[in-house]
């Protein structure tokens, strides 16, 4: 068993294993407290230029699936993997190989054999999230930052791709698609054009605007603010998910700022102020709107954990927007109604 080392920001070292890719690794280091769906969160683009940990003892029981139906996207998109203990004999009916062997493909690197539980108390503390890197022994890298970029140009489409022929004409914008936003359009008789991050859709004919969730920080798309301020001028209806959510918020005269305690888990609690119910929900963000009732807007959902922002619904026009995932995978499928009620306004 080959030694590597995680070094975060402060000089805080941590000695432990290797497996995957014998490399070395740098960028944010966040934490994740699920159970399960490690493949889906893996190769979900809104982790692009982070280092996952697990905080659920062991990771890799099941392997990685055979079916692309558990993948978000066509690549792993973390730039490591941090867990407390490898399970190096995996089993499942439709196991297809290793998490380990996973990861070696793809040139990404593990490391196991640290108190995972430990590290995401050090990271709450720092606002759920530090720089780090993962260290080969006599390797060293310089610290990255990924929120000093614009990712979505690493895991966007270059071009515009049709899917489907349904009855409603869906534009949806990838900042970073996941796989099953694109899965349930489809189940619902949509017809699906999907464009780049940076894509004019102003120029396009639609019956419906679809913004996706994506990495990073989302003051830095300026661009895709700017064409949705135009498409906010006329009445079809949009529906902004995660960093959607976000890119809606501050196109109708919003801010955003980093959480203290970052939302990435199954398990997050949301209360809809339109219907009063309550529902659980996977979240994967750093980042939150700063929203307040106004003329136009109004608050959607709230986080009952720390009554964030959640949600955000236009009085009059059929826009609104969620920061957590209804699309879920993984996680659980309580909101998934959200794609219901976003055709029904059409």
């Amino acid at each position: 068993m080959k030694k590597a080392i995680l070094v975060l920001e402060d000089g805080t070292r941590y000695e432990a294993y290797h497996f995957g890719a014998p490399v070395s690794s740098s960028g944010e280091v966040v934490f994740n407290t699920a159970m399960t769906g490690y493949t889906e969160s893996i190769t979900d683009p809104s982790y692009k230029g982070q280092i996952l940990t697990y905080t659920y003892p062991i990771i890799g029981n099941y392997g990685i699936p055979s079916i692309s139906e558990f993948y978000e996207s066509d690549r792993i998109q973390v730039s490591g993997l941090i867990i407390s203990y490898y399970s190096n004999r995996p089993y499942h009916w439709n196991m297809n190989q290793s998490l380990s062997n996973w990861l070696y493909e793809n040139k990404i690197p593990g490391l196991y054999g640290v108190d995972t539980r430990f590290i995401a108390k050090k990271l709450r503390k720092n606002g759920g999230s530090m720089l780090g890197k993962i260290l080969m022994e006599n390797e060293d890298l310089p610290f990255y930052d990924p929120n000093q970029e614009n990712l979505s140009e690493k895991v966007s489409i270059h071009e515009k791709i049709i899917y489907g022929n349904g009855k409603y004409k869906i534009l949806l914008v990838d900042f970073g698609l996941k796989n099953n936003i694109l899965r349930c359009l489809l189940r619902r008789n949509c017809s699906v054009i999907r464009v780049p991050w940076d894509y004019d859709f102003t120029k396009e004919e639609y019956d419906g605007l679809i913004l996706s969730n994506g990495p990073g920080n989302p003051k830095v798309y300026k661009k895709p603010i700017h064409y949705l301020r135009v498409a906010m001028k006329k009445k079809q209806p949009i529906f902004g998910i995660c960093l959607g959510n976000q890119l809606l918020g501050i196109a109708a005269g919003g801010d955003t700022y980093k959480l203290k305690y970052a939302h990435r888990s199954h398990n997050q609690p949301v209360f809809s102020l339109e219907t009063g119910k309550s529902f659980i929900t996977s979240q994967n963000h750093g980042y939150v709107l700063d929203a307040k009732n106004s003329k136009e807007w109004k608050i959607f959902f709230k986080n009952l954990n720390d009554d964030t922002c959640e949600g955000i619904i236009h009085n009059d026009k059929p826009f609104f927007s969620v920061q957590f995932h209804p699309e879920a995978s993984s996680g659980p499928k309580d909101t998934e109604f959200l794609f219901d009620f976003f055709i029904d306004s059409i």
